[in-house]
């Protein structure tokens, strides 16, 4: 089965960008508004329409420019702030002194602001710091003067822009958090699954030649010793991790990247051995096999159905919790499944009539790497959302109760078919 990688990108700076290129459109609209209200009272009209020209063609030329922080570039964000500065230095040469005075826009208006979040956005807060200091020596050399309003006006820019730039950048360091936290429990859940399936087979099987070995003795004894050392070593690797993490990529014109791998079937989806994993299956057929001369399997009359992932983890967790009771309890040992189907979950419980585990066992044996309990168990009934719950008393056996609850509605459709038919 092929391997595919599945980027997920998460970027919380979209939607500032798609807010900027509307306010700069907007914006260009109302400066042009304000100015074409006010023609009669500029001095010199012309150098106005000439400005707004440029500015017109340079908004609705650059729109692409404001899509995303990587298109965004440096080059364009000088410029950009440039034709910002400029308009306000050409107000005194194109409007009424008088007006100016009076506390009349500059010819970029509100316009200048978008120039400004753009920094704010680009490169965070100093960024937004430097262009808004630029857009403040414009204004007042604009009025010759620190008149209140204008004083008001470029403290405002000042303040909000240098806020926005550091809620960005705030944003990109949580974004780049959650992606390594996500990359982690993804490896962490891979690495558990890993585990499990070395528990139920490589381990056990290492485990048995130690035992038979030291039984024939000779050069069987030999090949015991190294079956063992190989399975302190595994059960050592299992327990101190088996995949690293790797790091995660950081794109800043798309936010940060979790890249996850997934299985791969063929094109249509239906590779070999494929089964429908929206087609609920009778957990006791899967079960079945496990009853035997010493195992006794109860279980209702009717389909206990479950979603297929969910009823094959559940029937490898019996099956784990029934080696650990032929490893520990003997091969003599009795055992009893009972299967319930309840109306919200599926409990099967797992009893036998063994010595029981001595207090603080488990403990011990998951800190030597000897994960049967805490992997091949508990970790999959927690995969799936259910429990496992042990309960062990010396000299008394031992029971493991096993609930994973039912998912969806199309399950109670389909065990309402199964049972009608």
């Amino acid at each position: 089965m092929a391997k595919r990688v599945k980027v997920m990108r998460m970027s919380v700076e979209l939607p500032l960008w798609r807010a900027l290129t509307a306010y700069r459109v907007l914006t260009m609209l109302y400066a042009v508004g304000l100015f074409a209200t006010a023609y009669d009272g500029f001095a010199r009209p012309g150098v106005a329409i000439a400005y707004f020209v440029v500015l017109c063609g340079w908004t609705l030329a650059t729109l692409p420019r404001v899509q995303n922080a990587a298109a965004c570039t440096k080059r364009f964000l000088a410029v950009d702030l440039t034709i910002a500065l400029g308009g306000i230095l050409l107000t005194p040469l194109a409007d009424d002194h008088q007006r100016i005075l009076d506390g009349g826009p500059t010819l970029p208006s509100i316009w200048t602001a978008g120039s400004v979040l753009a920094f704010a956005i680009k490169g965070g807060w100093r960024w937004a710091a430097f262009a808004s200091t630029a857009v403040a020596v414009a204004n007042l050399a604009e009025r010759g003067a620190p008149a209140r309003d204008t004083v008001h006006n470029v403290i405002l820019v000042w303040v909000a822009s240098i806020a926005i730039g550091y809620v960005v950048e705030v944003a990109r360091a949580s974004e780049r958090t959650l992606a390594r936290a996500l990359e982690i429990e993804a490896a962490t859940r891979e690495r558990e699954r890993l585990a499990r399936d070395i528990h139920d087979g490589v381990l056990q099987v290492l485990a048995m030649v130690q035992r038979r070995g030291a039984v024939l003795g000779g050069e069987a004894a030999e090949l015991g010793r190294m079956a063992g050392e190989q399975e302190v070593a595994l059960r050592t690797l299992v327990a101190g991790g088996l995949l690293p993490v790797s790091r995660v990529s950081e794109d800043e014109s798309e936010g940060a990247v979790v890249r996850v791998v997934e299985d791969e079937d063929d094109e249509d989806g239906a590779g070999a051995g494929h089964v429908d994993e929206r087609t609920p299956v009778d957990l006791r057929a899967l079960l079945a096999p496990y009853a035997a001369a010493r195992v006794s399997l109860a279980e209702p009359g009717a389909p206990v159905l479950l979603p297929p992932a969910a009823a094959r983890e559940l029937a490898a967790a019996v099956g784990a919790a029934l080696d650990n009771v032929r490893r520990h309890a003997g091969e003599d040992a009795r055992a009893w499944l009972l299967v319930e189907d309840e109306p919200d979950a599926v409990v099967v419980t797992v009893r036998d009539d063994g010595p029981g585990i001595p207090e603080g066992r488990l403990a011990q044996a998951e800190g030597e790497g000897r994960l049967g309990v805490a992997q091949s168990i508990r970790g999959r009934l927690r995969d799936l959302g259910g429990s496992a719950e042990l309960i062990s008393t010396p000299g008394q056996g031992t029971e493991v109760e096993l609930t994973v609850p039912k998912s969806t509605q199309d399950t109670k459709d389909a065990r309402g078919k199964a049972g009608r038919r």
